[in-house]
């Protein structure tokens, strides 16, 4: 199973489409431009049932194949929302609305899958129903939660989950896959921290909350290399500090971080909460102030379960020769996660050659991967629904 020349013949179409999405890139839930040209593609395509509204703006469609002996369902899932970015790549087709892109490349997985569906509407070359999932708000709005809680894996009976990102820096149309633990848990995390205000020529009369708060970011860090088994993975990163002064002159009453830790291990993730509230609070503490934390827990771990790991890789190798299976987790979270709490299945990275890294106002998906995941979405449909011989 190469690459299949149907893919070939549709790429330009496919790219089309792509191009399309990301000339107009939207937001969170607010994809209503996008899931409408979803599900308008997905009925001229044949497909048997398309379905809008799920998950807020979710797309679903379902395509039967031949016979339906087997009682098999398959769900492929694609995101859809784009990122609060002004672009910056040049390309003729750029965003034409000021501040959003795609720049994670979920203009390409939703082409993609729409490649794919058109295939499988055509050929039906499979035992059993593909469920196609077309899904808002991945980039923090857990839109994958919001699609598993409007009844997505009961309504249609979906009995496993693949998933495909695109990856720069590994070569155009190859593919990499581990067992396990494959994205990180990403949680959120506010720290108000709450002293005395004053003049900054008299600190002494105050309780400086910013010298406070440095501390804290610097502590912070040792809740990590002092807390997690050092052959464990974790993450601490404060990245916003703010104020409530503007001015040179003023030692401010309050000062708020904002960081996000991350884990692939749940007594990790444990430690990181507790970790960051025994630290701030006692750091603060220690100077005559006091930090209040409200921590979120985010995206859980992204798990591949083995069996489905196993088929997508050999799916995978046939299309692209060798795969990366030696690859190591990302501490990136990822919300297909939710998808993977409730049903076995796999999440697969396709090779977006060299560009730059996701989420940078120059990155650009790479047409050229078309084929190869188009033809990974449809060969995990004829591969784990064969027709009976």
């Amino acid at each position: 199973m190469p690459v299949k020349n149907r893919f070939a013949d549709l790429l330009p179409e496919i790219t089309a489409w792509r191009r399309d999405f990301h000339q107009n890139p939207e937001l969170d839930y607010q994809v209503h431009r996008t899931a409408g040209r979803v599900a308008q593609l997905l009925r001229e395509f044949g497909v048997d049932e398309v379905v809008e509204g799920v998950g807020r703006t979710g797309v679903v469609g379902v395509v039967k194949g031949r016979s339906d002996s087997s009682g098999r369902v398959i769900g492929l899932r694609a995101d859809m929302d784009a990122l609060p970015i002004r672009e910056q790549t040049g390309v003729e087709y750029a965003s034409k609305n000021p501040g959003v892109m795609h720049a994670c490349g979920h203009d390409g997985h939703t082409a993609m899958l729409l490649g794919a569906a058109k295939y499988l509407a055509e050929t039906r070359n499979f035992d059993g129903r593909a469920v196609l999932i077309f899904q808002p708000a991945e980039e923090g709005g857990a839109g994958g939660l919001a699609m598993v809680r409007d009844g997505l894996v009961e309504r249609w009976g979906i009995q496993e989950f693949y998933g495909m990102h695109n990856m720069p820096g590994y070569p155009v149309g190859s593919f990499a896959i581990r067992e396990g633990a494959m994205m990180a848990a990403a949680d959120q995390f506010d720290i108000l921290v709450t002293g005395k205000g004053g003049h900054a020529a008299k600190p002494h009369e105050a309780i400086d909350t910013l010298l406070v708060a440095a501390q804290i970011i610097v502590a912070l860090q040792s809740v990590v290399s002092r807390n997690v088994d050092p052959l464990k993975s974790g993450v601490v990163s404060v990245c916003m500090v703010e104020t409530d002064s503007t001015a040179h002159n003023v030692i401010p009453q309050e000062v708020k971080l904002k960081g996000t830790a991350r884990s692939l291990a749940p007594e990790v993730r444990d430690q990181l909460e507790d970790g960051i509230k025994r630290v701030a609070a006692n750091v603060a503490a220690a100077f005559g102030a006091t930090a209040e934390l409200h921590y979120e827990r985010g995206y859980p771990v992204t798990v591949n379960h083995p069996e489905a790991t196993v088929f997508a890789m050999e799916v995978a190798r046939e299309i692209a020769g060798e795969v990366n299976t030696d690859m190591q987790p990302l501490m990136a979270g990822e919300d297909f996660s939710y998808m993977l709490n409730e049903r076995p299945g796999a999440y697969i990275f396709v090779g977006n050659g060299d560009t730059a890294m996701m989420h940078h106002p120059a990155y650009n998906f790479d047409d050229n991967a078309i084929p190869a995941g188009s033809s990974w979405y449809a060969g995990m449909v004829e591969a784990r629904m064969p027709i009976p011989a």
